[in-house]
């Protein structure tokens, strides 16, 4: 990738290159200080698979005191989560509770909606990204984001590898790096016979590799992943899991998940996410943060018990 970028803050073009050194030369200005009705289905804890987290790894992305606020609605109250490098990291919690608030917060995608304000503390390597400096566009390239739904661009299997990379600058071989893509997200086996047919020709669950691939292509550190196996049948939404845990071998993976038995079964922590109303007005709270093989064994709240028991959802 390109060695040399342009800091503009606002600026929402994806023809920026981006680089780490150049990243932190343009944050060196800034402050590095921490600052329903359905019933959820019960998980069956003695089937908790989540591992024994590496509590040596490093932090790499840390939210402190975070509030996100569209117009006059407080959707975020005060969510501090910290995030280590090469961990799979999940947030869980009834519809409305804020948690794909907050992951959108942590690549700035929540600067999209023009009434949307974050306060509060989101830093990547001890950079604040919300620092004056910082171009959004720019974080995520640092920090990519896998969505909901596939959505794949309107393009051949291979241009929708190669184009994030050809707009950032990426002098290298191209067809080396869409191989290499492809084969990191379980793809390349399946694809490689007909990289100039559309995308859209692909299944669901190939589609939805074939965006993490697109992703990975940029070379990021983050992969942030919006219940990204939610439209997809249990044979792909498997897949997806395995080339998660696969993945978290070379990148950090944070994932809203409505599936507590797919937080339990990839995740190495956890995040509960609850509804607060206080004085009739409704935030999305953190009510506890843990290893994930305590946290659906032994939760330390009441109400974490009752969620991922059922009794609410």
């Amino acid at each position: 990738m390109s060695d040399t970028i342009d800091v503009h803050p606002d600026v929402q073009t994806e023809s920026h290159a981006m680089s780490d050194r150049s990243f932190n030369d343009a944050a060196t200005s800034e402050s590095a200080t921490f600052r329903g009705t359905a019933r959820a289905p019960e998980v069956d804890t003695t089937r908790v698979t989540g591992g024994s987290p590496d509590n040596t790894h490093d932090v790499i992305i840390a939210l402190e005191d975070v509030d996100v606020y569209y117009g006059d609605f407080h959707a975020v109250d005060s969510v501090s989560v910290p995030i280590r490098e090469k961990e799979i990291t999940a947030f869980i919690g009834p519809s409305g509770c804020g948690k794909s608030t907050v992951l959108r917060t942590i690549n700035r995608m929540n600067d999209l909606i023009p009434t949307a304000r974050v306060e509060g503390s989101v830093t990547y390597h001890g950079v604040d990204l919300y620092g004056h400096s910082i171009d959004p566009v720019q974080v995520r390239r640092h920090i990519g984001m896998v969505f909901q739904k596939p959505n794949p661009f309107p393009k051949s299997i291979y241009d929708n590898i190669s184009f994030g990379p050809k707009i950032a600058g990426y002098d290298g071989d191209m067809d080396d790096l869409v191989e290499e893509s492809l084969n990191r997200a379980a793809l390349w086996d399946e694809v490689k016979d007909k990289l100039d047919e559309s995308a859209y020709a692909l299944s669901g669950g190939q589609q939805q590799r074939l965006c993490i691939a697109r992703a990975i292509a940029t070379s990021p550190d983050v992969l942030l992943m919006d219940e990204p196996a939610s439209a997809l049948d249990p044979i792909a939404t498997l897949r997806i899991e395995e080339l998660m845990y696969e993945l978290k071998q070379d990148y950090t993976i944070i994932i809203v998940t409505h599936n507590m038995q797919q937080a339990a079964r990839v995740s190495d922590r956890t995040a509960f996410f609850n509804i607060d109303i206080h004085n009739g007005q409704r935030a999305g709270r953190l009510v506890e943060f843990s290893e994930t093989a305590t946290l659906f064994t032994t939760p330390s709240e009441k109400t974490t018990e009752d969620y991922i028991t059922g009794r609410f959802g």
